[in-house]
């Protein structure tokens, strides 16, 4: 618990929203609108290792374009893999053609633009973080003593009590931060103020007091096969099971925007071929849709489904399934 809420707090409020959203091109955020300003005007020398930095700056932005493409196939494969908790009809191959059509949705909605899509899910995303925010609640309310791991104290003692061990379980719990960087890569979609406002007043207090109240449900009841799910009793938890995936496949909107928005400043700068950008709003200039781009994250997260077929082998790390299908569902809302 305590690293999960080192980092939330370290990774996006101190770094995201306290420095990296500070420094904006003209509204537009991300690593190739601050390359842009890099480029000398007229009369003006040219900086030094600049050919540094471009090589530097492509090769992180490409890492968003992947990111684009894992964090959908995770968020949604990790969330639908709950139908199969405890449930032997429920087979994988069941479950991924389930994600590949959730999937095959959500690109579908992109053509109609970041303000539209934000009408349709904009309450369904609000219903999900209160839904789980009182989940937590509930049972921290049982073991209140959970909340001693805000003390970093506690992060830092587990790393020097199991080593090697300690780092490979901090790959698991990095879930909880990713895609953390289509914050300011969207800033061209959605503005400063709201994505700070949405944060500090919705996201950010409903994922700690999820993440505490599944610990204080596993003080309280010892390893259970998914803390998440089990936070709710028995017939629930497929309606969980429905909000969730609904909350998976809408947070992955964030990142695709942010790869439409990262094309379309690669093209202005020369780094990428011209490809159709379609403005889809007359009152915001960076809410865009690219078809070549939209297309390609979609084939690409089908083929990982396909290759895969589970959230925790895409993940990589060595939780159980249970616990990885738990923390994909809320992790990368």
């Amino acid at each position: 618990m305590s690293l999960f809420f080192s980092s939330l707090t370290l990774v996006i409020v101190v770094k995201y929203m306290a420095f990296v959203m500070r420094a904006d091109n003209q509204g537009e955020g991300g690593i190739l609108a601050l390359l842009a300003l890099l480029k000398p005007r007229s009369g003006e020398k040219r900086p030094k290792r600049l050919g540094l930095y471009v090589v530097l700056g492509l090769f992180g932005a490409s890492l968003l374009y992947g990111d684009g493409v894992i964090t959908p196939v995770v968020s949604i494969l990790g969330a639908v893999e709950g139908l199969g908790v405890g449930n032997p009809y429920i087979s994988k191959t069941i479950i991924c053609g389930i994600t590949i059509v959730i999937i095959l949705i959500l690109f579908s909605l992109q053509r109609g633009g970041t303000a539209r899509v934000g009408a349709i899910f904009g309450p369904l995303m609000l219903l999900w973080f209160v839904v789980i925010g009182v989940m937590g609640a509930v049972w921290l309310f049982k073991q209140p003593r959970v909340l001693l791991a805000v003390n970093p104290m506690y992060a830092a003692s587990f790393f020097a009590a199991h080593g090697k061990h300690g780092f490979l379980v901090l790959g698991s719990v990095v879930l909880c931060i990713t895609g953390g960087e289509a914050l300011y890569a969207d800033m061209g979609h959605f503005g400063n103020k709201p994505i700070r406002l949405a944060w500090f007043a919705v996201v950010f207090p409903a994922l700690i007091l999820n993440y505490f109240g599944q610990g204080a449900l596993l003080l309280d009841q010892g390893p259970v096969e998914n803390p998440f799910y089990a936070m709710v009793p028995g017939m629930l938890r497929y309606p969980l099971i429905a909000l969730a995936t609904f909350a998976a496949s809408v947070a992955s909107q964030a990142l695709i925007s942010g790869a439409f928005s990262l094309t379309q400043q690669a093209v202005q700068l020369g780094f990428w071929p011209r490809v159709k950008i379609i403005h889809t709003s007359g009152m915001a200039e960076g809410q865009i849709f690219t078809p070549e781009i939209n297309a390609a994250l979609m084939i690409g997260c089908i083929a990982l489904v396909l290759s895969f077929g589970e959230a925790s082998k895409l993940a990589a790390t060595p939780l159980p399934r249970s616990s990885r299908a738990s923390w994909s569902s809320i992790s990368r809302s």
